[in-house]
């Protein structure tokens, strides 16, 4: 009898939940109401609006957590470090972070994840789906939120704003990142050197450097990079474009960061300094590469001589001395270099150009080493010293074949 009772009871549960099922998908559920709501991911149907900005939602709880946006009410706290959240799916995911869970695995390559979406959105890089696309410029995404980022480039929107210094970004995480340059956090730590950084992608970039990685490939000349964003400007090397102008002198680049760079010839601005001696430069790298002088650092090695470098521009031209390779070529006489600089100063002579003017004599010349020479007629300087007999000269030639005589006696 009992037995009887219980299947009843199974063939009921049975009848209810195909009386919930979407004759759409023909996912079933176990409650009408979860039917109604799971139904309008079909329809588009969002039946509850916000009175503050009008955004419209498909069920009452979404709309209810999205109020929170406007109250600033974050009523879901961590146990662990006191943070809070407006959402408690948000709390949840957030305290992984101290468990260290990852309960959402790829059955491709094993890759976990905290977030079902973070997990959806890395099987694109399997399938390579990229199933949001922009309806301006017809770009295609992996993740919804890359297009919505994406789209501000088009209308120029930066709705994020830093409540310190007032700057405007177009991401969220932006302004989160940027707000580290006022508080000089730098959160993310690499293992490998200890180096500090102030976001997580930057420490991903960094990483590179030791592991090697180039994940990016160019489809046209087959150069590797390190970063997306390397190989976008790469590519309009090909292309051509420059998209990036100068509203000053109305000089066009290649990247953004290219553009910022040249600014600062107009400005003037040097806003990284040397906390050592106090020198400022236009630009980070330029800190960081003089940096090396105070520590005697040099992390670039020659993998032919042993010869070290401080900066990794050094050793490229280095190993030129070892291949030969001459790849900057004059397009008036053919005439190759090693170095692009060496080009530039070259082509002065088919141009006559001589920018660099002695301001004692005003004569010019084409090279500033050659006005630094000059300099020393009228100063009487003779910085090179034969250390054989201590004779001085004013230049490096001059000693060259003083130093002869000693040798060829």
């Amino acid at each position: 009898m009992e037995a009887g009772l219980i299947l009843c009871e199974d063939m009921l549960k049975e009848i209810e939940k195909s009386s919930n099922q979407c004759d759409i998908c023909n996912k079933t559920f176990s409650q009408k109401g979860n039917l109604v709501k799971h139904r309008r991911i079909h329809t588009g149907e969002r039946p509850y609006h916000c009175d503050v900005c009008s955004k419209s939602f498909s069920g009452s709880s979404d709309l209810s957590k999205h109020k929170h946006v406007h109250t600033g009410e974050k009523p879901y706290h961590c146990d662990i470090c006191g943070k809070s959240y407006s959402q408690k799916g948000n709390l949840t995911t957030h305290k992984r972070i101290h468990t260290g869970e990852r309960p959402y695995c790829c059955d491709v390559c094993g890759k976990s994840f905290t977030q079902s979406g973070k997990l959806a959105t890395h099987k694109f890089s399997h399938t390579g789906e990229k199933p949001y696309h922009c309806d301006m410029c017809g770009k295609s995404f992996a993740q919804v939120n890359s297009l919505t980022k994406h789209k501000y480039i088009h209308t120029g929107q930066k709705p994020y704003h830093c409540d310190i210094c007032g700057k405007s970004f177009s991401r969220n995480d932006e302004v989160t990142i940027h707000k580290r340059v006022h508080t000089g956090e730098k959160p993310f730590r690499c293992a490998v050197c200890g180096k500090l950084f102030s976001g997580s992608s930057n420490l991903t970039k960094h990483k590179r450097i030791h592991t090697g990685e180039k994940p990016y490939h160019c489809d046209v000349c087959g150069k590797f990079f390190s970063q997306c964003s390397d190989l976008s400007t790469h590519k309009r090397i090909h292309t051509g474009e420059k998209p990036y102008h100068c509203n000053i002198c109305d000089k066009s680049f290649s990247g953004s960061s290219n553009l910022s760079r040249h600014i600062r010839i107009h400005t003037g601005e040097r806003p990284y300094h040397c906390d050592i001696c106090d020198k400022s430069f236009s630009e980070n790298g330029a800190l960081t590469k003089h940096k090396r002088i105070h520590i005697g650092e040099k992390p670039y090695s020659c993998d032919i001589c042993d010869k070290s470098f401080s900066r990794s521009s050094d050793l490229t031209k280095h190993k030129r001395i070892h291949t030969g390779d001459k790849p900057y070529q004059c397009e008036v006489c053919d005439k190759s270099f090693s170095e692009n600089g060496a080009l530039t100063k070259h082509k002065r002579i088919h141009i006559g150009d001589k920018p660099y003017s002695c301001d004692i004599c005003s004569k010019s010349f084409s090279q500033s080493s050659n006005l630094t020479i000059h300099k020393y007629i009228h100063t009487g300087e003779k910085p090179y010293h034969c250390d054989i007999c201590d004779k001085s000269f004013s230049q490096k030639r001059n000693l060259a074949t003083h130093v002869r005589i000693h040798t060829e006696e």
